[in-house]
């Protein structure tokens, strides 16, 4: 059985190991430190954190003045008041400046669980990817985690990095190579593509494994980052298998599916099916009963596959 950390987890530590070879690095949290793990941070470096309080407008313009001073500014918060509560902030003052702030939420999407609608943020995503000179990524499990939120750290300017708060399976390793805009194939396919971010990376492994038994070969994408998002990776799974299948714990308006759609029509039409959530709220419930309601297990992301199966047809190429 996997290995179960939660993506949070590798955010807090990787601040930690930042935090020790940077003294440039600082920061700020919106009184939710223990959710976000940037607790961690605070016991290791306590004059370098900032607990600002229940006040996102107040903790992204801190953190915007700290980057204007020279440092490397992380604010985390829960995902729907880092982008939905903080947005103006974001936009006017962070990214319009190309200023040096990190924006890392926690508890994305509707595995949050019993916290219900009002902390289950499905629209974050769709949200920062409209902001310009904003970068957006999703890591797929803890050690992925670690390596955006320092990759992140390694370049100038702003990023909204999307974790999640309930453990979830380790599908990568601590020495697979990482690289902001650079999607990671999981598993080659010829039949149809699966194109994955966040914790439905795993579960696009499983539903891949349940289609290699019925001989169906499926390629598994894990696309990490949404913003700039790996348009080669793209194409060549479109050309090269002629079926997309894109899958997100997140609203399928705006978000992962929408971004490869959009390279899709233009470069490479073919056959392409969202599993997310259909332009719904979250609700109060256990993580596993949520994913299943909402249509986000292995087992929906196989009967996409089989749909865009059927409407597939070889494209011709001049």
């Amino acid at each position: 059985m996997a290995e179960m950390k939660a993506t949070r987890d590798g955010y807090g530590e990787a601040l930690v190991e930042l935090g020790g070879v940077n003294e440039n690095i600082v920061v700020l949290d919106a009184d939710l430190a223990g959710s976000t793990r940037t607790s961690k941070f605070r016991d290791a470096f306590p004059d370098r954190f900032f607990n600002m309080g229940v006040a996102e407008q107040n903790l992204i313009n801190t953190a915007a003045g700290l980057a204007a001073c020279g440092k490397v500014a992380f604010a985390s918060s829960f995902a729907i008041f880092a982008s939905g509560r903080a947005w103006e902030q974001v936009r006017n003052t962070v990214a319009a400046a190309k200023l040096n702030v990190k924006i890392v939420s926690s508890h994305g999407g509707v595995s949050v669980g019993p916290d219900g609608l009002s902390h289950q943020s499905v629209e974050d995503i769709s949200i920062m990817r409209t902001i310009p000179n904003m970068r957006v990524m999703v890591p797929c499990d803890y050690w992925e985690a670690k390596k955006a939120v320092k990759a992140a750290a390694a370049e100038s300017g702003p990023f909204y990095i999307r974790m999640g708060r309930s453990k979830s399976p380790v599908v990568t390793s601590e020495d697979d190579p990482f690289e902001i805009g650079v999607a990671v194939v999981m598993r080659e396919g010829t039949d149809v593509s699966i194109i994955a971010c966040g914790i439905m990376v795993e579960a696009a492994l499983r539903a891949a494994e349940e289609l290699g038994e019925t001989g169906v070969s499926a390629r598994v994408i894990d696309m990490h980052t949404i913003k700039p998002i790996d348009g080669s990776a793209v194409i060549n799974a479109a050309r090269e298998t002629g079926a997309i299948v894109t899958a997100e714990e997140h609203s399928v308006i705006g978000g992962l599916g929408s971004a490869v759609s959009e390279i899709v029509v233009g470069e490479c039409p073919v056959p392409v099916k969202m599993v997310g959530i259909q332009d719904r709220f979250g609700q109060s419930g256990h993580p596993d009963d949520l994913m299943r309601e909402y249509g986000l297990e292995a087992k929906d992301i196989v009967a996409a596959a089989r749909d865009v199966l059927k409407r597939k047809s070889k494209p011709r190429y001049g």
